[in-house]
């Protein structure tokens, strides 16, 4: 899942894809380098940001989903407002990624009613506030009770099984060693039975493993999200793509003996 940010203040590409061209343009070039779907947001829910409001999330959204919607690979669009995502599955969108679980008024009944898929992901507190001390009794136990639990609330509302993808969130309300916890047992969050997207790209546990700036963490990138296929995600949702492919495939050949 290659990433676009149509927004000015992203942690890793803020104001670089804001304006339309400039994001359709790098959607395409994700395409190029092998991605299997796009993901594209208009609000950025890094540590501390604040909200969008509805009418600018979709005056950037809707120009650039309707110039990428004949790319061959399917959509998401990352959002967690439900008239949102009526409005961008009304444009062809084909997943809706929530860092909100559909925990939105309205949200779980916009994506029952269409065939789309979904994301629901693990956050703690809101953007502007979750990195403020995050504590967890048992962080692996308590997202993935988390995640079931929304998406047994997603599938009781008629939304099916096979369309149901959990994110842990890496980052969201989580410290370092939280991520690293969920990175090392991801296991057990795949055993959970729905398929697991893992976002790790540039985030900022990476920088303070490596020392390095957003810009500069594609190797610690890609390392990052060849450890959660290793550790069975099946969704690798990344900024570098051409990098984690090329790892993915010498891995995969070693593998294939």
């Amino acid at each position: 899942m290659g990433v676009v940010n149509i927004t000015p203040d992203s942690f890793s590409d803020g104001g670089e894809f804001l304006a339309p061209q400039a994001a359709i343009a790098q959607a395409r070039r994700l395409v190029d380098e092998g991605a299997a779907i796009i993901d594209i947001g208009a609000e950025s829910t890094r540590p501390g940001a604040l909200p969008v409001g509805e009418e600018e999330e979709l005056a950037r959204l809707i120009p650039v989903l309707r110039s990428i919607a004949g790319l061959p690979v399917p959509i998401s669009v990352d959002t967690r407002r439900a008239q949102v995502m009526r409005a961008v599955l009304a444009e062809g969108a084909s997943m809706i990624n929530d860092i909100e679980a559909l925990s939105a008024p309205g949200a779980i009944e916009a994506v029952a009613g269409s065939d789309c898929a979904v994301c629901l992901m693990h956050k703690k507190g809101d953007p502007e506030t979750m990195q403020k001390d995050p504590h967890y009794d048992d962080v692996v136990a308590e997202v993935g009770d988390f995640l079931a639990a929304r998406a047994a609330a997603a599938e009781s509302a008629g939304i099916a099984r096979n369309r149901i993808v959990i994110d842990p969130g890496f980052g969201f309300g989580k410290t370092s060693s939280h991520n690293l916890e969920l990175l090392r047992e991801l296991r057990s969050l795949v055993k959970r039975g729905w398929p697991v997207l893992a976002g790790l790209s540039r985030k900022a546990t990476l920088g303070r493993i490596t020392g390095r700036v957003p810009g500069e963490r594609m190797v610690a990138s890609v390392t990052a999200a060849l450890l959660a296929a290793q550790r069975g995600a099946t969704i690798l949702r990344v900024h570098d793509v051409a990098g984690t492919r090329d790892a993915l495939a010498v891995w995969q050949a070693v593998e294939a003996g």
